[in-house]
């Protein structure tokens, strides 16, 4: 997989400052944590240690691809659990982390995908994208089949819902 440049994610980081498109920071903290302290040293607070920095960052994963499949848990896990704030700010994480891979057509394809169902759509794209199907990801056959049909917009249930899916 194609990685950004230190140089590059600084350059997104300032343009998403510029742009006030990343109202809650979602988007930046993945950036940031893809830095290293002498890189991510320019927007961080002055008093920041680069020891602090490394206790920050998810530099306990090997690289960002190891990052982005642990993180992938993350937001299948919010959308069984039919929680959208959460798994909002998951797809936001996920969608820079496409473009910290390289994968600028999986941050494309996220971005043109709806939002229904917690997002499920859009988590599918970047898992498809990435060639990590997000049905291989979970191991009950009952939640796998609720995430296969949440990502294609269906509600979780063909029986229907009980837990707020809404067609």
């Amino acid at each position: 997989m194609t990685m950004r440049s230190p140089q590059d994610i600084a350059a997104r980081i300032h343009v998403i400052h510029a742009s006030d498109d990343d109202l809650f920071g979602f988007a930046e903290e993945v950036l940031m944590e893809a830095l290293d302290f002498e890189h991510a040293q320019q927007f961080c607070d002055p008093a920041t240690t680069a020891a602090q920095w490394d206790q920050q960052r998810w530099s306990r994963h090997s690289d960002t691809e190891n990052y982005a499949r642990w993180y992938l848990d993350l937001p299948i896990g919010k959308i069984l659990d039919h929680r959208s704030g959460s798994a909002s700010r998951s797809v936001t994480k996920l969608a820079e982390l496409a473009w910290l891979l390289g994968h600028d057509d999986v941050a494309a394809a996220m971005a043109a995908t709806g939002y229904p169902m917690y997002g499920a759509p859009k988590v599918s794209v970047f898992a498809a994208g990435l060639g990590w199907p997000i049905t291989d990801l979970v191991d009950d056959p009952g939640d796998r089949q609720m995430l296969s049909r949440m990502a294609k917009d269906l509600q979780c249930s063909p029986d229907g819902c009980t837990q707020g899916c809404a067609d």
